[in-house]
């Protein structure tokens, strides 16, 4: 049976002894596996883990962020039917639907791919009288995310992002 757990700092990191839940079988409706309720220690552990990778990642030029972008969205599109199969086995969707979930995600990435024009600041002369504005954006820490993706996903994601240094 497959288990589902933690994806921290670049390595699985299975909790110990904790809360599991099961995963279903769409299909069958039997049980396929477990995966890892995370204690706080473990959400303490990938926060840790989030805010020291941010202090590179803030370093980094736009260039070379855009570029790991246009990269992984050149894996995810060279991956997308082996993708949109997995979403089919592991979640039951028929796979044309899978399809076009795995092509919102692209469409997603492509987006993101803008980000250095994203994240230029602005300037406005007069916008007021005597009153001149302006933006600036920086990265300002971590952020987290609760994935709906399972074991074989996330494996397959980080041999895409593995892919990519």
């Amino acid at each position: 049976m497959k288990q589902v757990t933690h994806f921290i700092n670049g390595a699985f990191t299975p909790a110990s002894n904790g809360p599991k839940g099961e995963i279903f079988d769409p299909a069958t409706g039997q049980v396929s596996g477990t995966v890892d309720f995370a204690s706080k220690e473990v959400v303490d552990q990938a926060v840790e883990a989030a805010a020291k990778a941010f202090i590179e990642w803030r370093k980094t030029s736009l260039a070379k962020r855009s570029q790991v972008l246009f990269a992984f969205r050149e894996l995810l599109n060279a991956k997308k039917e082996e993708l949109a199969a997995i979403i089919t086995a592991e979640h039951g969707k028929v796979l044309s639907d899978a399809l076009g979930e795995v092509t919102r995600g692209l469409e997603v990435v492509e987006f993101a791919c803008g980000i250095p024009h994203l994240l230029k600041g602005a300037y406005s002369e007069s916008v007021s009288t005597g009153i001149d504005s302006y933006s600036i954006r920086q990265p300002l820490g971590v952020a987290a995310i609760i994935s709906p993706f399972n074991k074989s996903f996330r494996r397959r994601f980080n041999s895409l992002i593995d892919d990519l240094f």
